[in-house]
């Protein structure tokens, strides 16, 4: 099946500037993320490449705790953050385009490399039911961006 992936996109009314605060603020993700539990920042200085935490969240009904870490990153346009788990190796892409000076389209991929065959979680996560939980796992954490971003003032 290759790489399996999930893509949503969402129009946040707020500049780049401020989707991206939203976005890379790790210490507000869990009062900004509804499924996020807890985030334990691993490493000092600002969001860059090299950026690691340790993200709690529920997703299946269980709740499961993952180490991230940045990549990729241009500041305001695009990050790629990574994590292995059970011997898949995850990658979150995401990018934000102006669409106007306080419109910004974000679009989050998400996906999955298995070390070989399509089996376990894996299956779960991209099988029928699982790709869709996944797309409105994704959806929900751009909606909750949003709320937190929109007529927000920039800081």
């Amino acid at each position: 099946m290759g790489n399996p992936q999930v893509t949503v996109e969402r129009r946040i009314t707020a500049s780049t500037e401020r989707v991206w605060q939203g976005l890379t603020d790790l210490a507000n993700m869990p009062a900004v993320l509804s499924g996020v539990d807890s985030v334990e920042v691993l490493s000092d200085g600002p969001f860059a490449v090299g950026t690691r935490w340790r993200e709690t969240r529920r997703m299946f009904g269980k709740q499961a705790t993952e180490e991230m870490r940045v990549t990729a990153c241009t500041v305001a346009e695009r990050y790629v953050v990574e994590a292995e788990s059970h011997k898949t190796h995850y990658i979150s892409e995401f990018t934000l385009r102006a669409e106007s000076p306080e419109v910004t389209v974000v679009r989050m991929t998400f996906s999955a490399r298995p070390p070989g065959g399509f089996g376990g979680l894996l299956a779960k996560v991209f099988g029928a039911l699982g790709a869709k939980a996944v797309a409105k796992a994704i959806a929900q954490d751009l909606k909750d961006v949003a709320a937190s971003v929109e007529g927000a003032p920039a800081s």
